[in-house]
């Protein structure tokens, strides 16, 4: 029994369904018993994006399916899920279908292509279930294989929190590793002729689609920005002739009729991004070569108001840019007016994909761009989108909070000689901020409680609190808030403005010398975000 082409593609949709089935429970094993979980909505995500991947062969499917993820991919989790399957993709090239042998000589190629996408691997983590659940498998047929290779990544799964602490004192196993054995095990009951089907609405799940505000074009509103075009084109062989087709005669024309082309082709299927005022020419003239496998259209000046973007984007290409990410209407507003020209809705419950980088990319355009991740869920995407754009100098500043992005666009000065001293002092501004967060827990632990509130910073749980305003004072205590200059505090989307206001008026009173700021975040999850610098 081999796997070809059709049958690769019905695992990759059988592993996603099942994930799907299951990605809350993923998603609250949270080290942290709030409700932050994300790791299978990101998982999730990243998957789907290459379920619909085309292709004649198994190794053009493999190849297809993994780019899809790779512009998906959203979180760490889903980063590292897009790498396992970009190395199926390279252990499989070349090949029209594979054995067993040469299926799990690339599931080795997947392994190593996932250890890789980490700076530093942890163990504890998905990266070990797939390695554990890979090593050593001797099977004569796929679903043999498959069997044994989701058996071994349960035993390693179950493990997980004996080699990192951080699980054992949650009292969990490891999220990613969970939503791996998942599509694991959506693959494998597939070989055995029982393909998980994905629900028609699940209802667990995070809408992707963007919020336009359609009022922003009325009846007498002006084309200013055009349109932002992407579709793929199948090449027909009834229209071209595939073989000796040269796929500049369509770039070269699109160039000259169309701005910010990203263009490239993949054996029979042409991608393209293109902004234009006519997309009705450019698609009319694009299907003398083919047919469309896929078709967005968006008026990009609905884009300009959602995103605010103002004749910054419409000048020449300028040096420098920044992208950031945040979610709530206050700190997002903050971003921009600090000087952020993008700023990509996205935070903790809400990971921002690749292609949304990307997309940010291009639309700033500058000659060298800074990137603000202010997650660390959001760090290697952020990564991963720098290394696949090279129309401008991306640099990545290592923000791991929206604390230690704000203090980094505080500090921005582009009038410094090079993007080298940009890079650096921005990234020493981060230095020193310290940022934490108040929000309820969800689930008894042994040091907290169901309803109350938690003080925590990105690793630890520091204080519990009976109110959010209890907690967000323990919480700036712990912090050491009298020895610092500035305590901004960012009030959530469901913060009674009364509270937060007579918690400023206390944390002022207790720390006289330390300036304290409250502003209107609109962050989703955390009552409070409390930054200290």
């Amino acid at each position: 029994m081999t796997i070809d082409s059709s049958q690769y593609l019905t695992l990759i949709r059988s592993g996603a369904a099942r994930l799907d089935a299951f990605r809350k429970r993923v998603n609250d094993l949270n080290v942290f018993p709030i409700p932050d979980g994300d790791t299978g909505d990101n998982m999730y995500m990243t998957i789907a994006a290459g379920t619909q991947a085309t292709g004649d062969t198994l190794c053009e499917v493999a190849a297809n399916a993994s780019r899809g993820m790779l512009l998906g991919a959203r979180g760490n989790s889903g980063v590292i899920l897009s790498r396992i399957f970009a190395g199926l993709a390279k252990g499989l090239e070349g090949l029209t279908e594979a054995d067993t042998a040469a299926f799990a000589a690339a599931m080795q190629c997947a392994v190593k292509e996932a250890y890789g996408a980490v700076s530093t691997p942890v163990e504890g983590t998905i990266l070990t279930v797939l390695r554990e659940g890979v090593d050593g498998i001797g099977a004569d047929d796929p679903a043999t294989y498959f069997d044994l290779m989701a058996e071994r990544m349960a035993v390693s799964l179950e493990h997980t929190p004996e080699k990192l602490d951080v699980l054992k004192k949650a009292g969990v196993v490891d999220s990613g590793g969970a939503g791996l054995l998942y599509i694991i095990e959506g693959m494998r009951d597939a070989l055995h002729g029982n393909p998980a089907v994905a629900e028609a609405a699940t209802g667990s799940g995070t809408s992707t689609a963007a919020k336009v505000d359609l009022d922003a074009f009325t009846e007498d509103s002006m084309l200013e920005f055009g349109y932002c075009t992407e579709f793929l084109l199948r090449l027909q062989r009834s229209k071209v002739d595939l073989e000796h087709f040269d796929e500049s005669v369509i770039s070269e024309w699109l160039q000259q009729n169309g701005d910010s082309l990203v263009f490239f082709r993949d054996g029979s299927i042409i991608k393209v991004h293109i902004h234009t005022p006519t997309p009705g020419n450019i698609l009319n003239h694009c299907q003398q070569y083919g047919e469309y496998l896929t078709l967005k259209i968006e008026n990009m000046t609905l884009q300009h108001h959602e995103n605010h973007m103002d004749e910054r984007f419409k000048s020449a290409r300028k040096a420098y840019g920044v992208v950031a990410v945040a979610s709530g209407e206050g700190l997002v507003s903050a971003m921009r007016e600090m000087g952020a020209d993008c700023v990509i809705a996205g935070g903790q419950t809400m990971n921002p994909p690749v292609q949304a980088f990307l997309d940010a990319f291009e639309r700033v355009g500058a000659e060298t761009i800074f990137v603000l991740p202010n997650n660390s869920n959001i760090l290697l995407t952020a990564q991963q989108a720098a290394k696949l754009y090279d129309r401008s100098d991306i640099r990545v500043i290592p923000c791991k909070t929206i604390g230690e992005g704000y203090f980094a666009l505080a500090n921005l000065d582009t009038s410094a000689d090079s993007a080298d001293e940009i890079e650096a002092a921005l990234a020493e501004a981060v230095e020193g901020v310290v940022t934490g967060m108040v929000s309820r827990i969800i689930r008894d632990t042994s040091t907290a409680r169901e309803g109350d509130y938690a003080g925590l910073t990105r690793k630890d749980i520091l204080v519990t609190g009976r109110t959010p305003e209890e907690a967000a004072e323990a919480l700036c205590g712990n912090l050491g808030a009298s020895g610092r200059d500035i305590l901004l505090i960012f009030a959530g989307e469901d913060t009674d403005t009364a509270a937060a206001e007579a918690l400023q008026t206390r944390l002022q009173s207790l720390y006289p010398r330390t300036e304290v700021i409250l502003q209107q975040g609109g962050q989703p999850v955390y009552e409070y975000i409390i930054i200290l610098s």
